[in-house]
């Protein structure tokens, strides 16, 4: 993206539109969605939870 300091507000956001529009086309997931995240343990139920 070109340097926008000179750039009005709505100039930049046309400026970034134009550039994304350019960027190649991000390729498929080939997992699902969220599948690498951590899982969290549940917390123990009762007084302490330590």
């Amino acid at each position: 993206m070109a340097n926008t300091k000179s750039l009005t507000r709505e100039e930049r956001k046309t400026a970034k539109r134009t550039a994304r529009k350019k960027q190649a086309p991000k390729k498929p997931r080939d997992y699902a969605r969220g599948s690498k995240k951590r899982k969290v343990k549940k917390m123990a139920r009762g007084t302490s939870k330590r």
